[in-house]
């Protein structure tokens, strides 16, 4: 059967019936979209997800918020997007060598952060506290992609969103793929800003956790990998050995008490609060003044999806423009100049 007599997606769709696990999702199988749509000619349909997530504003807006550090001194600090990319690679590494579902896969990874907040888990937990309905940036994601950008994702990319953290376990294993690659990405780049940012020194790790990871975060990532795909291969389900497992979460606990919750991490966290309040309240205000009659969530609700939404730097602007004084402005600043013409003899 030649191209013209089959399309590319199809191709594609049989290629994964063929060569994918049995375990793997295939995307002729999805479970669909909220809202039906004509296939692609060319990509599959969790392509698709990806690419749609990929273009999508709120993917963009990532680059300029916080993983752990704000408004960190150079460049080489991580963002919400490079945490982003380095999920993503350590997913898709792991679903190509258990030969599930890639394209799926990286959807999800792209996808996982797209309704944090400005200022990280700083700016999350100030909305938390502010909304009726509490606040998770996880479900923020769903809400992202589902009705702020709509962008009509099928049901499995929606599911490994959600589920990325919590207690939940994703449907699929491309999603728990993603899930267990966010943690591993977490860990090691912050131990590396943590390093550069000089809140902690190599020698303050747990030196059983380094001794059975490595010194090395390029090495630490690769046994977390290789352990991952060694226990889950051919398997339903993705798993750690118990050994890796307990130096995992040994080495994460470590990272929340020295790091996340450390004084050199959070010396600006109260300020960082302080302008998500701020914004949330004054936003809020806003709409209540406007829309009278509306329900108090609904409200909560909007001024809820336009501040989280921000980059840190806009959330800033945001906060000078609405709560600083503007510095007084004369209408006419170029009188000086006629005055030194008239001085200078010339005449009109």
């Amino acid at each position: 059967m030649s191209v013209k007599e089959l399309f590319i997606r199809e191709m594609l769709e049989e290629d994964e019936l063929k060569n994918l696990s049995p375990f793997a999702a295939k995307s002729r199988f999805t479970k669909g979209r909220k809202v039906e749509e004509v296939p692609c000619e060319i990509r599959t349909q969790f392509q698709r997800d990806r690419d749609r997530i990929l273009h999508s504003k709120a993917f963009r807006r990532l680059k300029h918020k916080t993983q752990v550090f704000f408004s960190p001194f150079d460049d080489h600090f991580r963002t919400r997007m490079t945490h982003t990319l380095e999920v993503s690679q350590i997913a898709r590494t792991i679903a190509k060598s258990l030969k599930l579902n890639e394209d799926l896969t990286e959807a999800i990874a792209l996808g996982h952060d797209l309704g944090h907040t400005p200022f990280g888990h700083s700016g999350e937990g100030t909305l938390n506290k502010l909304m009726k309905e509490g606040f998770k940036h996880n479900e923020q994601s769903v809400r992202v992609v589902e009705i702020i950008e709509n962008l009509n994702l099928t049901r499995e990319t929606v599911d490994g969103i959600l589920n990325h953290n919590g207690d939940v376990t994703p449907l699929t294993l491309e999603g728990q793929i993603v899930k267990i690659s966010d943690r591993i990405a977490y860990i090691n780049h912050d131990i590396q800003d943590a390093l550069r940012a000089e809140i902690i020194k190599l020698s303050d790790i747990p030196s059983d956790c380094l001794e059975y990871f490595s010194v090395s975060g390029r090495e630490r990532i690769s046994k977390m990998i290789y352990d991952i795909v060694l226990n889950s291969f051919e398997q339903d389900r993705i798993i750690m050995s118990e050994e890796c497992k307990f130096y995992l979460d040994k080495l994460r606990s470590w990272m929340f008490e020295n790091v996340y919750f450390s004084r050199g991490a959070k010396s600006e966290e109260a300020k960082a609060q302080g302008v998500i309040e701020n914004l949330f309240y004054f936003y809020y205000e806003q709409l209540a003044y406007k829309y009278k009659s509306e329900d108090v969530l609904k409200l909560q609700r909007t001024a809820c999806d336009y501040v989280s939404g921000m980059t840190d730097r806009y959330a800033l602007i945001k906060y000078e423009e609405n709560f600083l004084p503007a510095p007084f402005t004369r209408k006419n600043d170029d009188g000086f100049l006629y005055k030194l013409a008239e001085m200078n003899g010339l005449e009109g």
